[in-house]
């Protein structure tokens, strides 16, 4: 049995409004009976989130998010960029950027451990989430961008890990990143100094 009849069809398109990197839509499609359904769509351009390990401790900032209404403990992430011709970064490039300007810190080594969808009920946004080890401070470094107001936090895994499992992290990339990091050291591929 195919997924043939799980398939949706975009029969009508409309754009609500478009944002400087989002736009919102209703979109009419045909189901495999051919019955016709609404549904609302965020597109999004995809982003970056960074697992910063150095040493034993795992780099995390904490903002204020808007929509949640509280200030987030969550891992360096970041949009990526749109050219004025529309095209998209590259994540393996946006990744390095978003972690030198969140940390103010460059990554020697740098492995992407998957993508998955943020919210794919109602959104496009794909996550690429990467491990970045061999950090060393970036010259020069002036702190994040003026429109992000950010602190940024070293804290040791087991403690990170441990936050996640007790709600003291309310991120979903940042939960995904977290629980993905502590199953690589199960694992013996990510190796932290013992004390």
């Amino acid at each position: 049995m195919g997924d043939e009849r799980l398939i949706e069809r975009v029969v009508d398109e409309q754009v609500v409004h478009e944002g400087g990197y989002l736009t919102y839509k209703v979109l009419t499609v045909a189901d495999h009976t051919g019955a016709r359904h609404t549904r609302q769509v965020v597109e999004h351009p995809g982003a970056v989130t960074i697992v910063a390990v150095d040493g034993g401790d795992v780099l995390m900032v904490r903002q204020y998010r808007t929509p949640a209404t509280e200030v987030l403990l969550e891992l360096p992430a970041g949009t990526l960029d749109r050219s004025e011709r529309g095209e998209i970064e590259d994540p393996a490039l946006a990744a390095p950027r978003e972690l030198g300007e969140e940390t103010g810190y460059r990554a020697t080594s740098w492995r992407l451990l998957g993508s998955f969808f943020t919210a794919p009920g109602f959104a496009t946004e794909l996550m690429h989430l990467y491990l970045a080890t061999g950090l060393e401070p970036v010259d020069g470094y002036a702190g994040p961008e003026p429109d992000e107001n950010l602190d940024l936090v070293r804290m040791p895994i087991a403690t990170a890990i441990d936050l996640a499992e007790n709600g003291g992290v309310r991120d979903a990339k940042t939960l995904l990143g977290l629980f993905w990091l502590g199953r690589l050291i199960e694992r013996g591929e990510v190796s932290i100094p013992q004390d």
